[in-house]
């Protein structure tokens, strides 16, 4: 590191687990964000923030008018934008020193399959069931850790998914799917149906953030395991531990979720 990023990121330096070395991981690291709505711009912001050295961005939207009660990393002049476009114009501006890599696509099997092995973590800040099922799937054949954020309503969740064998000989943990089965039945709950509280997805995108730093930083204790439940009508959290399910259809095969942690 040079001095201007002793300095930008001196906060982060003088903490206690995370440190010159952990500063450096994440200097070195690579992100992978999938959406750059409600969830994906808080989190985004603050890893670019916070020097995760390359960040790509994946989000097949534009930006509308109704968006912007929440989605903070865009404004009323990028209208009709696209979102990833947007979201990569407003990191940079906050830390030019990091790479922010925007894929106007949307965040299918194929594109996942090629992007997800290349990172060292994704945050699934999607919208739908569909996609957090692709992205799961995809994490755990590459053997990549996944934070996963949802929000809707005064309702909120994020939790971290990592079914890497431990190092430490402990059994990895669960994947997306030990917890939603993607052969169960669901309906998908949309903010344009049921609303949002504009902060809300701003508090679930910032834990997703932090726990990516985490992870990258090697510093802390991650989610993983564990479900972190928010009603922000109470502002209350509530955590309830997770299993990894020896019949599940993802990662319940050997050989799923290679590599150490």
């Amino acid at each position: 590191m040079d001095d201007a990023q002793l300095l930008r990121y001196a906060r982060h330096i003088l903490l206690d687990g995370l440190g010159i070395e952990g500063q450096q991981r994440l200097l070195d690291a690579h992100a992978l964000v999938i959406g750059a709505g409600g969830l994906g711009c808080p989190a985004v912001l603050y890893l670019a923030a916070s020097g995760v050295g390359r960040i790509t961005v994946v989000d097949h939207d534009t930006v509308e008018l109704s968006n912007l009660q929440r989605q903070i990393g865009h404004g009323t002049a990028r209208l009709g934008q696209p979102k990833a476009d947007s979201l990569r114009h407003s990191a940079r501006a906050l830390n030019p020193g990091v790479q922010i890599h925007a894929i106007t696509q949307r965040a299918d099997a194929a594109l996942l399959a090629e992007r997800v092995p290349l990172a060292d973590v994704v945050l699934d800040c999607s919208d739908n069931f569909r996609t957090r099922q692709a992205v799961n799937a995809a994490c755990v054949a590459a053997g990549r850790p996944l934070v996963s954020g949802a929000a809707v309503g005064w309702d909120a969740q994020v939790s971290v998914y990592d079914t890497r064998p431990r190092a430490d000989g402990t059994p990895a943990g669960p994947c997306y799917a030990c917890l939603f089965p993607p052969e169960a039945a669901h309906e998908d709950v949309a903010c344009n149906t049921m609303g949002v509280l504009a902060p809300l997805v701003g508090l679930i995108g910032s834990l997703q953030a932090a726990e990516a730093i985490k992870l990258l930083a090697h510093g802390g204790e991650p989610l993983a395991g564990r479900l972190l439940m928010l009603d922000a009508r109470r502002m209350a959290f509530d955590s309830i531990t997770l299993q990894r399910q020896a019949h599940c259809r993802v990662c319940g095969q050997p050989g799923h979720g290679h590599g150490p942690v």
